[in-house]
């Protein structure tokens, strides 16, 4: 079976095809710019158009074939003030439209998705916004069902974490800024990886020349922020595996970012070591030396069998060893991340992982739901693997939620993805007061990312206008080397 998507406007078109998707998953969903020819009886068809029925009145409509033959036609009506920007024209008659379409799938396979109609990577700003205006909880509930069809449970979550998170994006104002340090470097590559990093035995050749790129990046614009008055709020090393490098490679890195970024202000600093394997009590010691507030060190599962699986070179009493290594040098901030739907767990498997992770009593805890990327190695070996149903798939980030809340934590922060398993969520909680500053300003879009490296993306961002001007970097690692100089220039121009 096959099922095809069309739309009388393109630019929405794919938000459409993602919420079918979620209704049929595993089934290949097509774009289609209305030719439909060769149509087998089990093939599905998904026409959405609209029409304008009086100045400020559009009718929007969800035709629905099985083949050839047409099963239903529906339409619902939808009011457009004439007088809004087309921008916020089109806004409105893409919810209308996905509105519909999910209330004829959800007749259709007698389904229903706790997040709605809802495809977006950051529902909460929709309830940033409605705040913003000045609405009350209970209507933003009603709001949430009514217009989006989330679930009580979902929309009750996404109030909580915007409660939580409105006292820190208070205190934002343009002056202030996050900065983010990209390592694309891994000791291998995991299974389910999408993003562009490099194995460390292919480019451990480039490695110094890369830090010289990377200090050059940041020398100029460090420069640029002295004269502009910008103060940084949280600094943020990621990759890949920044603890991949070796010791004086990341003294490297850590110098310079003191030296151009300093310390003095900061009100975080992150440092994402991700694998155990790559940090010993010497590096460990190294980030406390430098003033390194807040680190990760994710176990992703704490079953060997599906280490071996994924790729992952250690095993589970290293994540333990580690974490409390990590403790006894002295950070009393740590993250630990798991992903619901591993290929081969399921519910014994995640309360396992959550038992461990219980006893470690970590500062931050982070879900992530399984995405299976075309990027990933995951995508072109789905056959070779089994993984949880969807109903499954729910019981065990409810372990991972109940765990995280037993552990006196709250949700802070929450995005979406594509393609994820279920159709659900990733979340972080934490320790109240423990809240990592930078995943929630990069995760709402409220504060200006200048983002170092290769594959880094800076996010220029400017909430009162509702407008985020994005300058990524190339990602391979040679070519950035090469082109440094153009990644500073991209930069500049957003900045000036």
């Amino acid at each position: 079976m096959l099922i095809y998507v069309s739309s009388t406007v393109s630019g929405y078109i794919n938000e459409l095809a993602e919420l079918v998707r979620a209704f049929f998953p595993g089934v290949t969903v097509k774009i289609a710019n209305g030719d439909f020819n060769e149509l087998s009886s089990n093939d599905l068809v998904f026409k959405c158009h609209h029409t304008r029925k009086e100045d400020n009145i559009i009718e929007v409509t969800v035709e629905f074939f099985a083949g050839s033959e047409q099963k239903g036609k529906f339409h619902k009506p939808c009011q457009v003030d004439q007088g809004l920007s087309k921008f916020e024209q089109r806004r409105i008659i893409k919810n209308c439209i996905k509105l519909l379409l999910y209330d004829v799938l959800e007749n259709l396979t007698g389904r229903n998705l706790e997040w709605g109609s809802l495809t977006g990577i950051r529902p909460t700003k929709i309830v940033h916004s409605l705040m913003d205006e000045g609405f009350e909880e209970e209507r933003i509930l009603n709001i949430l069902h009514d217009d989006y069809r989330v679930s009580s449970e979902k929309a009750r979550l996404l109030i909580d974490i915007a409660k939580v998170q409105r006292p820190f994006f208070e205190e934002n104002h343009p002056e202030r800024i996050s900065v983010y340090i990209n390592i694309p470097i891994c000791t291998t590559k995991c299974l389910f990886c999408s993003f562009p990093s490099t194995i460390i035995d292919r480019c451990d050749h480039l490695i110094d020349d890369y830090i010289m790129a990377l200090e050059k990046e940041m020398k100029a614009m460090s420069q640029v922020a002295m004269e502009k008055g910008i103060e940084v709020e949280t600094v943020y090393i990621g990759g890949g595996t920044p603890t991949s490098l070796n010791i004086f490679q990341l003294e490297k890195v850590l110098t310079a970012i003191q030296k151009y970024w300093g310390f003095q202000n900061w009100k975080e600093y992150t440092v994402e070591g991700g694998r155990p394997d790559t940090m010993d009590k010497e590096k460990l010691g190294l980030l406390k030396d430098y003033n390194v507030t807040r680190i990760s060190i994710n176990p992703q599962t704490m079953n060997n069998r599906t280490l071996e699986a994924i790729g992952r070179d250690h095993r589970s009493e290293e994540i333990v060893h580690c974490f409390n290594m990590a403790r006894e040098i002295g950070f009393d901030s740590i993250n630990m991340d798991v992903i619901v739907g591993l290929p081969g767990e399921g519910i014994k498997e995640a309360n396992h992982t959550m038992e461990v992770i219980k006893g470690l009593f970590p500062d931050n805890f982070t879900v992530h739901t399984l995405a299976v990327k075309r990027a990933s190695r995951l995508k072109d070996s789905l056959d070779d693997f089994k993984f949880p149903s969807t109903e499954v798939a729910a019981d065990m980030m409810n372990i991972f939620y109940q765990g995280a809340i037993s552990m006196g934590m709250r949700p802070y922060y929450l995005y979406r993805q594509k393609y994820m398993l279920g159709n659900m969520e990733n979340i972080g909680f934490a320790i109240p007061s423990k809240e990592s500053i930078y995943n929630m300003q990069i995760m709402e879009d409220q504060q200006t990312i200048w983002a170092f490296g290769a594959a880094a993306i800076s996010k220029f961002c400017y909430p009162s206008e509702g407008r985020i001007e994005r300058a990524p970097n190339v990602k391979n690692i040679d070519e950035y080397i090469k082109r440094v100089d153009e990644m500073i220039e991209r930069k500049m121009k957003l900045t000036f």
